[in-house]
């Protein structure tokens, strides 16, 4: 599998690492949070030099019951911490993380981004996937429902993961049709969804597999971790890391993380166990 990042070709017949980057005051991780254009430089040259191979940048907080902000102070907050880190680090991969076409338009046409990374698929904003056509960029496509405030309240399903991939296949086929031919899925762990439908999910992965696309998983230091462990997101990389290693052999081919250091050596484990030596002993 590969897909088209600007005027590169990211091969991911071997799993690639996200690294987060929140510049947000309000993200559940507190140490994610970045709000000085130090703390930018300093978490996305670790990224870097940990092995991540994409950068993902947020100005909205989507935690459960998150206020709202609206989309001139996500614009503001991006539009900063995009031009921080072109200036130190023009040729990193940079996806943005938003639901809001506008805000999709801006920071691709401003600051060159590669990938968007839509929390809605396309539900929250009905211009999204038209403007991921124009713009001809990569998208990542997730299942949530409702919005970060009430998602929570939509957490009724009878077969989750027969209605995560229904609504996945759905908005794909509207994507193709649209000429976007670039686009990961995203089940959507912890949006709209209970503890127990969460690790549902993670042992059905293996049947997203049907939908024929990259699949991208973030469980990062997320509630279906730190709740199960009875800790919190300062106390949930152990669990996290373990989370990956489900994912990876339930065929996540993007890990979208807070530690990238860690989430690199469980996909070098990973390959290892398949047989993947060269790649692992990089």
């Amino acid at each position: 599998m590969q897909i088209k990042l600007n005027d590169k070709l990211l091969d991911l017949s071997r799993p690639v690492v996200m690294g987060i980057v929140n510049v947000t005051p309000d993200s559940f991780y507190g140490a994610s949070r970045r709000t000085t254009e130090a703390e930018v430089l300093r978490a996305v040259e670790r990224i870097v030099c940990d092995g991540g191979q994409i950068v993902d940048v947020g100005g909205y907080s989507s935690r459960p019951a998150a206020g709202d902000v609206s989309a001139e102070e996500e614009i503001r907050r991006l539009s900063w911490g995009l031009e921080v880190i072109r200036k130190e680090f023009p040729h990193v991969c940079l996806s943005v993380d938003t639901f809001r076409a506008a805000v999709a338009r801006h920071v691709v046409e401003q600051y060159g981004v590669a990938m968007i990374n839509d929390i809605g698929g396309g539900t929250l904003d009905a211009d999204m996937f038209a403007t991921v056509a124009r713009l001809r960029v990569a998208y990542v496509l997730m299942h949530m429902r409702g919005t970060p405030a009430t998602m929570q309240q939509h957490a009724r399903y009878d077969n989750v993961t027969a209605e995560v991939i229904r609504f996945l296949a759905e908005r794909l086929r509207q994507l193709y049709e649209l000429g976007v031919q670039d686009v990961l899925v995203d089940p959507g762990f912890g949006f709209a969804k209970t503890l127990e439908q969460n690790y549902q999910l993670l042992r059905d992965l293996p049947h997203f597999a049907l939908l024929d696309a990259p699949l991208l998983v973030g469980v990062s230091r997320k509630r279906m971790v730190y709740q199960l462990l009875d800790t919190d997101p300062q106390g949930a990389l152990n669990g996290t890391t373990a989370v990956h290693m489900l994912a990876l052999a339930g065929g996540a081919s993007v890990l979208r993380v807070h530690d990238v250091k860690e989430a690199v050596e469980a996909v070098k484990v990973w390959l290892a166990m398949k047989g993947d030596w060269c790649f692992a002993r990089d």
